[in-house]
């Protein structure tokens, strides 16, 4: 009996290591969500040759998001030439509105690729419950910094933090 309850407790400590590893773990989900032009892409399929990326999540009716979207475009360019940054953004966006997604986005000229997860499975599944909500995912796919709202001057922090996963830097969240 004092065996089978030693080996009880055992057993606890390293399920309970492991779902502790398992919580910790950052890896990009698995779900498939959609380009503009209708394509299925899986969001773990995304990857920038061991470079960083930005995943901001947004939608037509957030004004907060647009603006750092607008932000990201603006410095797009000479963050890529610095760092090769890779920018994603996600529209949350329903079914109902989607169709507007890809005028707005052609009108705003963004350069970065702009996604479309209409049923939320990306959101949940990221664990995305306001937005904006940006993540950096360093060279391996790995989260290691991640947000929500924004103000202006944010997208220079999070440059900064861009730099430094470059740099194969560690960086600590906020």
């Amino acid at each position: 009996m004092k065996n089978f309850i030693i080996a009880g407790i055992f057993s606890f400590l390293v399920l309970a290591s492991f779902s502790q590893n398992e919580s910790k773990n950052t890896n990009l989900p698995s779900v498939n969500i959609k380009t503009l032009d209708g394509q299925t892409v899986n969001f773990q399929s995304l990857t920038n040759n061991g470079k960083p990326m930005i995943v901001s999540f947004w939608a037509l009716w957030c004004k907060p998001c647009k603006k750092e979207l607008d932000a990201f475009n603006e410095n797009y360019e000479d963050w890529q030439e610095e760092t090769g940054v890779k920018i994603y953004a996600i529209s949350i966006d329903d079914a109902r509105s989607t169709a507007k997604v890809m005028p707005f986005v052609s009108g705003k000229d963004w350069e970065f690729d702009v996604l479309l997860d209409p049923n939320s499975d990306l959101k949940r599944a990221m664990n995305v419950n306001m937005i904006p909500h940006t993540f950096l995912i360093d060279g391996n796919g790995e989260i290691v910094y991640q947000h929500t709202s924004y103000y202006e001057g944010s997208e220079f922090e999070l440059f900064e933090l861009v730099k430094k996963v470059a740099k194969g830097e560690s960086i600590s969240e906020k």
